[in-house]
């Protein structure tokens, strides 16, 4: 994520430096409960499985107001600190939200709601949709290139559309380059790879043959031998 939002960043002339360091503290509030995220859990093992919606919500909306706890606790510089408190914005938790919607139409959205505030520049904007896009790529079970440029447009129209980027500076054009930036970005560590063919049985007993050891010969040609050595108090010795 720190290289997509940074090359992003470089390239509507924003703080990239910055970017990069906010994507490095954006989300350290979660080492406080690192289990309750789904990139700390081990497979079959979620502890929201057991949890009203509701409380799952307000445990994963928890880690703004724990990083900013920790970013005061060890004298994080406020820059560093906005990012911790807008990378969400005001936006929701969806996951839990919808889950929770679909057994109450009645759900009140303000349980899912991240405390904000908004991003306040351009750069702590980069940094939320980049961490978005990141996010909505590794979920998807298709990577192709086709999926990844809809899912930037998805993430960037979302965030539009909730009004999370109407208190930055971002332009439309700028906007545009940032999407861009990110396709190109994601299809590069996404791009097919071809399936290699197994190793051929030639192969697989050449790895089971003995091999000679070298050993190597005790004179190097820039070894000294003890012949070339002159004698200890050795008067006929060459000066």
């Amino acid at each position: 994520m720190e290289t997509l939002a940074e090359r992003a960043a470089d390239l509507i002339g924003a703080d990239a430096l910055l970017v990069r360091v906010g994507c490095y503290y954006h989300d350290v509030g979660k080492l406080r409960r690192p289990g309750y995220y789904i990139e700390n859990q081990l497979a079959g093992s979620n502890p929201h499985d057991d949890m009203a919606e509701e409380r799952s919500s307000q445990i994963i909306s928890s880690h703004v107001q724990d990083g900013l706890d920790l970013a005061r606790e060890h004298g994080l510089p406020r820059q560093v600190r906005e990012f911790i408190a807008q990378h969400h914005g005001t936006g929701r938790t969806n996951y839990f939200y919808r889950k929770a919607l679909a057994k109450d139409e009645d759900t009140d959205p303000a349980l899912f709601t991240y405390p904000g505030p908004k991003p306040q520049s351009r750069e702590a904007a980069i940094v939320m949709l980049a961490d978005s896009a990141d996010a909505a790529i590794r979920s998807a079970p298709n990577r192709s290139p086709e999926v990844i440029n809809a899912c930037v447009d998805e993430v960037i129209a979302e965030r539009l559309g909730d009004g999370q980027l109407d208190e930055c500076d971002l332009t439309l054009r700028e906007l545009s380059i940032l999407s861009e930036s990110f396709k190109s970005s994601l299809r590069g560590v996404y791009h097919p790879r071809l399936e290699y063919p197994p190793a051929t049985d030639a192969e697989l007993r050449a790895r089971k043959r003995p091999r000679r050891r070298r050993i190597p010969s005790p004179l190097s040609p820039f070894s000294v031998s003890d012949e070339d050595e002159p004698a200890e108090d050795d008067d006929t010795a060459p000066l």
